[in-house]
């Protein structure tokens, strides 16, 4: 490969990185298959790889690559019509485009440009977040399919085999294609419930990011910038939507600690011990501004905008100290009348614990103890542990850091719940 080719290439990668999601939502718009739509998102890829080297990079490359997506997939379409003339529907479809692609190339990508990519988005990742697939399989493809990620970058963010991961994809379009799933935006009451999917599986994978369940990393930046990005786009094309700014507006806030959140050596430092002039200001900023946005939007704020505004109590405070802990233990409250979660109980008790006294908090934490939900959750014993510090009762802390670490599975995290213990013991 010549010095040329090779750069070539370079920058079809990059061009592909920013565009595969687009091309691949253009071309489901047409076949309604989400498997089908990204091989014909890969042939304008091979095409690209082809032509561009020789002919040079167009001027307009993300209309080019989605022309060649919709060429491919109008050519499918018709083989489908022809081997099944009884679906009139698709005949009068593919007749309509005909007269497209008979077009010349140049303005079939000038047309390409007026397309409405935010619906074809929209649709695409409505789709890969249908609540028909599992968390997880929702996950892997809104990242394959959304985010641009290849099989393997998802593999290594989730610490799993790449086969496990490639499996689960499959599986995934499957599961979409066997179901039915239309490719579409769902309208009046159906949008509410499957946006809720949508902004879960979005935000399912900055916590992966930003809290690592398992392995040797406390935290995965990566992954917390994809879903980041992802949220932006929601935020682009469904400016309506507060839940959608609130969900932004959390994950901004939250990522400008992750400069802070652990040492040089990879060891966690926990909130009341972070240095916040690491803090990025700029994603505070955009934070706050996003919140600002949701909560000017009509009706009562939801769950990610009461999220985001306990964040934001944190953003706002220049030292620990100076956290508004009454005002975040009131958006607790409000927060646990619209998500009723053991989780969200547990954070309450916190917030309790810190505007009210250790005893309050204590009080509300020996409460969930018996809550199935939370039987091998080790923050629970881990909060409790915090708060018995405070009570000075040391030896049974002690214990609840120990138990913890045992339920731990992130190393880091298992490793400062046992230093925790060791102080205990001094």
């Amino acid at each position: 490969m010549s010095k040329t080719e090779h750069e070539a290439h370079k920058a079809i990668e990059a061009i592909w990185h920013i565009e595969s999601a687009r091309v691949t939502a253009a071309a489901a718009r047409l076949t309604h298959d989400l498997g089908l739509a990204e091989e014909c998102a890969q042939d304008a890829l091979v095409a690209a790889l082809e032509r561009w080297p020789r002919e040079g990079v167009p001027d307009k490359p993300g209309a080019w690559l989605t022309t060649a997506a919709k060429h491919r997939a109008l050519d499918h379409l018709r083989h489908q019509a022809q081997a099944a003339p009884k679906h009139a529907e698709l005949a009068v479809e593919i007749d309509m485009q005909h007269a497209i692609k008979s077009a010349d190339f140049a303005d079939m990508v000038d047309a390409a440009l007026d397309d409405a990519i935010g619906d074809d988005l929209l649709g695409l990742l409505f789709t890969a977040c249908h609540p028909v697939l599992s968390p997880d399989a929702r996950a892997a493809l809104t990242l394959k399919t959304v985010a641009g990620l290849s099989t393997d970058e998802i593999a290594r963010a989730y610490l799993k085999p790449e086969p496990t991961i490639a499996q689960r994809i499959v599986r995934a379009k499957r599961t979409l294609a066997e179901a039915g799933v239309a490719y579409e935006v769902p309208r009046g009451d159906a949008l509410a419930a499957r946006l809720a999917s949508v902004l879960e599986v979005v935000y399912l994978i900055f916590n992966e990011g930003y809290a690592a369940t398992a392995g040797d990393d406390w935290m995965r930046p990566d992954l917390c910038a994809d879903a980041q990005r992802l949220g932006r786009i929601l935020a682009d094309l469904m400016p309506g939507e507060a839940e959608v700014h609130g969900l932004l507006a959390l994950m901004e806030i939250q990522a400008s600690r992750l400069g802070a959140r652990v040492d040089a050596k990879g060891e966690p430092i926990l909130l009341p011990d972070q240095d916040r002039t690491r803090w990025d200001r700029l994603l505070i900023r955009r934070g706050l501004a996003a919140l600002d946005r949701a909560q000017a939007l009509p009706g009562p704020p939801g769950p990610y905008t009461l999220q985001a505004a306990i964040a934001a109590c944190h953003a706002r405070a220049a030292t620990a100290d100076a956290t508004d802990w009454a005002r975040i233990a009131t958006l607790y409250d409000a927060l646990a009348q619209v998500v009723v979660s053991p989780v969200v109980a547990l954070n309450r008790a916190v917030a309790n614990g810190m505007a009210h006294g250790p005893a309050a908090g204590l009080e509300q934490v020996d409460a969930l103890l018996a809550e199935p939900a939370l039987t091998h959750y080790h923050l629970l014993p881990s909060v409790r542990g915090d708060l018995l510090v405070r009570l000075d009762r040391i030896e049974e802390a002690r214990a609840e850091f120990e138990r913890a670490a045992a339920l731990a599975r992130n190393a880091r995290e298992r490793a400062l719940l046992l230093a925790r213990a060791a102080a205990c013991r001094k």
